[in-house]
């Protein structure tokens, strides 16, 4: 959600769908940043290009939600590389 209004930028904040579900990603997302070898660089060249923490893990419950739903769909297990 973002707090626009004219030319004024707000900040921007996650809100919406279901809450459980939304902090466990977040949770998942937390551990993914500190010790998945797959999503770790990712977050680390994030926040080496200036980008926020928590926009930073945002985006790699992003990146493990895609790859959840991947797993789903093809009924395969998790593949590190």
């Amino acid at each position: 959600m973002n707090r626009d209004s004219g030319k004024m930028r707000g900040k921007r904040t996650i809100k919406g769908g279901r809450p459980q579900v939304r902090s466990a990603l977040y949770m998942a997302a937390v551990s993914a940043a500190r010790c998945n070898p797959a999503l770790k660089p990712a977050y680390q060249r994030l926040r080496a290009a200036g980008k926020p923490a928590k926009l930073a893990l945002i985006a790699i419950a992003r990146r493990l939600l895609v790859i959840l739903n991947a797993i789903v769909r093809d009924q395969t297990p998790w593949k590190t590389a």
